[in-house]
Parts: structure tokens; C-alpha cells; sequence
């Protein structure tokens, strides 16, 4: 460039600063538009929904607005829209504030898990991620882990003073905490520095194995956490096990609620005070694919909290460890896995969790590798390091969606635990068999919304691959037996169809009987096939026909039979087709679609049954 001129040096600043406009007061984006009212609005979304065909011509203003709704596990009516108009819902009144998060706008924890592995495999794979972003080691011992024998090697070059150690100890969980401060003091880590939680957790244990030791055993090591570690959590409130048996959000924030009071009252009768045992709790949520939930749970179960301490005369914050379901991931096509738990650790960490743990994406398949271990952390880096996720303090906040969905959670969540200090506290409900039956009251539900696929489980129930390469991996040791709350996974009920068909030899395969062009039937068609392969049944079809005669032509025997077509041709060919069918030898004739068509033993339409649909299939081919 040498000695020219750049543009800006021709600019006189002093002249452009004195016929520069001044600036608006207000500066208003919207202020250009008219303001809509919410009638407009809803007529707006009734138009684009008529277009659907989902609301007719003379359907009342607002129609399509109540298509976009949806209801929650709990009942609760969920609007598309909410606006200051609306309020914060009828549950934010309930005596506190809501809660800060404990982390502030710092970065929540990476927290991976780890179960299952032998004692030299354990370390090494500790060792790889706290390497690689993870910043605290949540270990199972004993039943299902490592023996706490085995601690020290295990947790050898793990520094006890930056890399917190969560205990996952079960029935050895009071070993396994004094185990664990043996080894810190043998390791002289300064018991102000030394940083976990020993996870006592006896309510819990009841709840996934049906017994366990009394609430009270959880007092003397407490006691001294309360008293000598000061950066050390004792005891673990959670309530995963509800979200994992089937159970909802608001049953998950009750039986919380109820077993931290449980541990409040069993600590503080141990000499504790209030405040001293409200520290040394951690709460356990689970977090899932459905995101608003999920964030508003985290929100709601922090607000209850502090209504709890507010009653109990003291203060403090809940401390919360979200923990992707495990009970979303599938054993089939089980990358679309990554894309469920990146959903649950966003909403996780947006609600305010202060550690998070994704799990392995073959998590339920068997031991996880070290490429998933890697998908897992890398979730997590990529939410707060590439996202930044967490520089925000509750970004949900100001949301009335949001906020109306928190509330209303938190309203649903205090009823039940008032239900269950009615029925004796979380230790008795648990005994009685009360939260079972309101657990299973939800899980029925679920397990409804999975059959008809109104729950879609992609990969599984749709958009299933027939030819996909297994995943194979090392089959984890033996779980312990639940004879508790249940464990509910839902992808395992049209699993076990795949399992079937892949143990068969010869895949089981139906026959579509296609009529007409291929205009006609390709949507239904696809609409059989995908629920057919749901079940691992293949299919062969037809092509374009134009009389029954073809459509037997093109038959190859198989014993069940799919008619796909138009409502049109249906009612021109579908019966004289279906009969010609019967007498080729087809055993059992479907339909996709609705209607009443002689020679007709099934229909397939969406919201069907489609597992009591596969079944049948099945027993066709028997």
C-alpha cells in the first residue's frame, strides 16, 4: 500500500459527529408493525391448521389452537402459546421465590458413569475422561461395580481434591463412603479440600430393590461429613428410580420432596441442624428427551425446595445431579441414541442442573466403549463449550411457557408428596405399595402412547432398518433384581419382534396387496411397511395393479396380506381383491386404513395398535 491514504483517513470525524442523527430514545423493533391481538393470532393458526384437514370450515375460533395443545404425563394442559396475559399459573404462589441456581453462571459438572468394569478397566477409563473433559467420576462399588476393596487402585492418580468422586454403593453404600474418606486421609487430601458425595441413599435402595436399611443408619457417617467436610455431600435424594418405572414429573418432584423431608427428619433427630442437614444432601433427577419438562421439572424441584427449608426455618440451595434416562436409549439403530441424549443434557443444563451425566449411547446395549464414552463427554462439551450454555443464568427464565409449565409442575409436584406424607412418609408409601400403583397408573398410559405409536420411538416404532449391522457389545454382569418400583424402557416392547425375527433364519415377510397406480398407494403402502418392520416382519408388494387378478398374479403365497390403496378404490376392488386373496391361500387379510370391507380381518390407521397389530401378525405366521 506504501505511503496511500486508507478511506478512513479522508473522514472528518468532528463533521461526521456533528450531522450525525440523534439517536431514538426508545428503540422498539417491533414498533413498525401493528400490534396483533390474540384473536388474530388465532385465527392465523386456525387457518394453517384447516389446511391439514385437522379442523373443518366452521370450526369455532380457536380450534386450531387446541390441535397444537398437548397434555403432560400429569394431566396438565400445555397451551402453544403463553404471553403476560396468561400469569405465571396458579402454582407460582406457593411461598418462595424461585431459587437461583446453585451453580451461579458457572459451567455445570460433566459427571460420567461408571459401572461394570473390572477394577484395572475402571481406572483407565477414569483416567481417559477426566483426561478429556469429564470433571467428576461417578462410580458404582460393589453389587454391579468395583468391590470397595478395590477403591484405592481404582481411584489411584485421581485427584480427591479436583475431580469430585460420586459414590454408587447400593446395599454397600456405608462401606463405601467410609472407604472412601479412609482413602483421603491416607492420601492426606486436607478434609477442607477433599470434594464428592458418598451417596447414602437407603430410600432409594427401597425404592429399585423392595428393602433396605433404615433411614436413620444414614446419621452417623453424615454427621460427620456435616461436621468435617465441608465440600462433601452425604447423602443422595433420589428420585430416578419413579421417572425410570414409568412414572411423571410431578411424581418424580413428590417422592423427591418426601425423601429429602425423610432425611431432613432423620438427621436432625441425629443432632443435626436444619441447616447442617440440608447441605450435605445432593437431589437426583432424571432428565429425558422431552425438553419443556424437563427444564421446567429442574425449575419446579428447586422452588418446592426452598418452600421445604422455608418451612423447616433455615435456608440453602438444592444441589442437583441430572442424569440422562437411561431408559430412553434404544438397543436398535442406537445412534439416533446420541441425538436423544444431546435433547436430555440440554435440558438439563438449561434447567439449572449442577451436574450433568450423559450416558454412553450403547449404554443398553453393554458395556460401553471408549468411542461412546467419548460421544458422551464430547455432548457435554460441546453444550458448554461450543454453545455456552452455561454462561447464561436460567435462560428459561422470563419464558411464560416456561414459567407456566414450572409452576403448574410444581403445583401438581406438592400435591403428591402431601399424598405421601399422608400415606406415612416416602419409607411407607414406598412399603404399601402406594407410589408402585400411582407409578403404574402413569406407566399404563405410556406404555398406550408407545403401542399406537402416538409416542414415537425413531428407529424403533418408525423409521425402522430391517438391514441394519448390529451393534454388538460385552454384555454388562447381571443387574441386581429390582424387586421394587419396576424398570420401564420402552423401545423393549418391539424389540423383542426384532430379537424374533432376527432369530428366525428366515425373516417373516407379508405380502402388500397394492391396487391401482403407484400414485394410489405409496403413502399407505409406507405406512404398512414402516409398521410392519416396527415388528421385524418384511414385506413384498404387488406394484402398480388393475384388477384382483393382477394383485394374485404378483401374490407369493405369504399368509398375511396388506391391501394399500385410495378410500376410491377401496370401495371399487378391495373385497373382490380380498376374496381372491383368501382363496390363493392368504390366511390373514389387513387393510391400511379405516373402513368396513367384507373379507377384511384387520385395519392398520394411524393411533392403531400396532403392538396388539404385530402380535397378530405373528401368531399368523405360526
Amino acid at each position: 500500500m506504501g505511503g496511500s491514504e486508507s478511506p478512513t483517513d479522508q473522514v472528518d470525524e468532528a463533521e461526521l459527529g456533528e450531522n450525525a442523527p440523534e439517536p431514538p430514545e426508545h428503540l422498539v423493533l417491533a414498533a413498525a408493525f401493528p400490534e396483533p391481538t390474540r384473536d388474530q393470532w388465532a385465527a392465523a393458526v386456525d387457518a394453517v391448521v384447516r389446511k391439514s384437514g385437522r379442523i373443518g370450515e366452521d370450526a369455532p375460533l380457536g380450534a386450531g389452537v387446541e390441535k397444537l395443545a398437548w397434555d403432560t404425563a400429569d394431566g396438565l394442559h400445555v397451551q402453544p402459546l403463553y404471553t403476560a396475559d396468561d400469569g405465571a399459573g396458579d402454582g407460582a404462589d406457593d411461598g418462595a421465590e424461585a431459587p437461583r441456581f446453585a451453580r451461579e453462571g458457572e459451567r455445570w459438572d460433566v459427571r460420567q458413569h461408571h459401572a461394570g468394569e473390572s477394577g484395572s478397566a475402571a481406572r483407565a477409563a477414569i483416567l481417559a475422561d477426566l483426561e478429556n473433559g469429564v470433571t467428576s467420576i461417578w462410580l458404582a462399588v460393589g453389587a454391579g461395580g468395583v468391590p470397595v476393596a478395590e477403591l484405592p487402585a481404582v481411584l489411584d492418580e485421581v485427584y480427591l481434591d479436583l475431580a469430585p468422586v460420586v459414590l454408587d454403593g447400593g446395599s454397600s453404600a456405608l462401606e463405601a463412603g467410609e472407604a472412601f474418606l479412609a482413602l483421603a486421609a491416607d492420601r492426606e487430601v486436607p478434609a477442607d479440600t477433599l470434594l464428592g458425595t458418598l451417596g447414602l441413599d437407603p430410600i432409594g435402595l427401597r425404592a429399585r430393590a423392595g428393602t433396605g436399611p433404615d433411614v436413620s443408619s444414614v446419621v452417623p457417617l453424615a454427621a460427620r461429613v456435616a461436621a468435617e467436610y465441608p465440600l462433601v455431600k452425604a447423602v443422595v435424594v433420589d428420585a430416578t428410580p419413579v421417572q425410570e418405572a414409568g412414572g411423571s414429573e410431578a411424581q418424580e418432584l413428590g417422592f423427591a420432596l418426601a425423601s429429602g423431608v425423610a432425611y431432613l427428619r432423620a438427621l436432625t433427630d441425629g443432632g443435626l441442624t436444619a441447616e447442617q442437614a440440608a447441605r450435605v444432601l445432593e437431589f437426583r433427577f432424571a432428565a429425558t428427551a422431552e425438553q419443556f419438562p424437563t427444564i421446567a421439572k429442574l425449575r419446579a424441584a428447586r422452588r418446592l425446595w426452598a418452600r421445604v427449608l422455608e418451612a423447616s426455618e433455615t435456608t440453602g440451595v438444592q444441589t442437583q445431579h441430572a442424569v440422562v434416562s437411561p431408559t430412553l436409549f434404544t438397543r436398535r439403530d442406537p445412534w439416533v441414541n446420541m441425538l436423544r441424549g444431546t435433547v436430555a443434557g440440554f435440558a438439563a443444563g438449561i434447567g439449572g442442573a449442577d451436574a450433568v451425566t450423559v450416558p454412553p449411547f450403547d449404554i443398553a446395549l453393554g458395556a460401553a466403549e471408549p468411542f461412546s464414552r467419548r460421544i458422551a463427554r464430547n455432548t457435554q462439551s460441546l453444550l458448554i463449550e461450543e454453545s455456552h450454555l452455561a454462561r447464561v443464568l436460567d435462560p428459561a427464565g422470563g419464558s411464560w411457557y416456561v414459567e407456566h409449565l414450572t409452576a403448574d409442575l410444581a403445583q401438581a409436584g406438592w400435591a403428591f408428596f402431601q399424598e405421601i406424607e399422608a400415606a406415612g412418609g416416602a419409607v411407607a408409601a414406598l412399603d404399601s405399595g402406594f407410589v408402585a400403583s400411582a407409578v403404574e397408573a402413569v406407566r399404563t398410559t405410556r406404555e398406550k402412547g408407545i403401542a399406537t405409536r402416538r409416542t414415537p420411538l425413531t428407529g424403533v416404532s418408525e423409521f425402522p432398518n430391517l438391514d441394519e449391522k448390529p451393534v454388538v457389545r460385552t454384555p454388562l454382569p447381571a443387574p441386581v433384581e429390582r424387586g421394587g418400583l419396576p424398570l420401564y424402557r420402552p423401545a423393549e416392547a418391539y424389540e423383542e419382534y426384532r430379537d424374533r425375527s432376527d432369530a428366525a433364519g428366515e425373516r417373516p415377510t407379508a405380502f402388500l396387496a397394492t391396487l391401482g397406480p403407484l400414485a394410489a398407494y405409496t403413502a399407505r403402502a409406507g405406512f404398512a411397511r414402516n409398521l410392519l418392520q416396527a415388528g421385524g416382519i418384511a414385506d413384498v408388494e404387488a406394484g402398480p395393479t388393475e384388477s384382483a387378478e393382477d394383485v394374485v398374479a404378483a401374490y407369493g403365497g405369504q399368509p398375511v396380506v396388506v391391501l394399500c390403496s385410495t378410500d376410491r378404490l377401496y370401495a371399487e376392488r378391495a373385497a373382490d381383491t380380498a376374496a381372491a386373496l383368501r382363496k390363493a391361500g392368504a390366511t390373514r387379510i389387513l387393510l391400511a386404513g379405516r373402513g368396513d370391507v367384507d373379507g377384511v380381518d384387520g385395519y392398520l390407521y394411524a393411533g392403531c395398535d400396532a403392538l396388539a397389530v404385530i402380535d397378530d401378525v405373528w401368531k399368523a405366521f405360526a
